[in-house]
């Protein structure tokens, strides 16, 4: 055995040629700059660029307003999965992995106290600039055609846009920030998950969320913790949006 061994171990001793052939695939263990610029500007483009072109589909309001509803979530996904595809090509190294069913619980926790301090960042907005324009509006009337639309919008923001934003804004974004540490991945990804959202009255609920799920998705090291969270805080959001008649 001990012969046999040692004649394998000369035999399959490396070449520094081939040593760095073999380590070449881990010199990017995690996305970078180059990942977050082609997933915002995939994101972008899906996002903001798909939009204004439904209009011109002539499609019935409530199918519209539901696309359009789902756009996030799809815009998400789309860059997500092109910064995968530029080099790492690794989903666990954009921290979609398994995880403890203590810190989905923790989720659970987390986007009920984010929830509740949503509406707090909301009061503190209006009353600082006084803008109570609702531009989710449209969300909601992509909800009021009747049960089944309610559904739909409410799976495309509560589910389908959770999922599409995690992987990319914490997956990406606030993975590749991480490396300057805590508080640059926490709160650089946070402002700019908020920014994408654009300054009105939804910008203080996207600060919200995105330093829950940034601070989650760093202590965790896994999207999945993230995406609860995310999921609780956006779910009950058009059903209450057609209760107070915001649609």
């Amino acid at each position: 055995m001990s012969k046999m061994f040692s004649h394998h171990a000369r035999g399959s001793r490396k070449t520094p040629a081939a040593s760095s052939e073999l380590s070449a695939p881990n010199k990017v263990s995690r996305p970078g700059w180059l990942e977050i610029v082609v997933g915002l500007v995939v994101f972008a483009a899906v996002g903001f660029g798909v939009g204004p072109q439904l209009k011109r589909l002539g499609l019935d309001p409530v199918v519209y307003r539901l696309v359009f509803t789902s756009l996030s979530g799809i815009a998400g996904i789309a860059g997500f999965a092109a910064a995968v595809l530029l080099r790492i090509r690794s989903l666990n190294a954009f921290g979609v992995r398994r995880v403890s069913r203590r810190w989905l619980l923790i989720g659970v926790g987390a986007g009920l106290v984010a929830y509740v301090l949503k509406g707090l960042a909301v009061l503190g907005w209006i009353q600082i600039t006084g803008n109570t324009n609702n531009v989710q509006g449209v969300y909601a009337e992509g909800g009021s055609g009747g049960v089944l639309s309610l559904v739909l919008a409410t799976l495309f923001l509560g589910i389908v846009t959770p999922l599409g934003e995690e992987l990319l804004f914490r997956g990406v974004v606030a993975n590749a920030l991480l490396r300057y540490g805590s508080l640059i991945g926490v709160v650089g990804s946070t402002l700019i998950f908020a920014l994408v959202h654009g300054i009105n009255i939804i910008f203080p609920t996207a600060v919200v969320a995105g330093l829950a799920t940034a601070e989650v998705f760093r202590r965790s090291g896994s999207v999945w913790p993230a995406v609860v969270i995310h999921v609780v805080f956006n779910l009950p959001t058009i059903p209450a949006m057609l209760l107070i008649g915001a649609g």
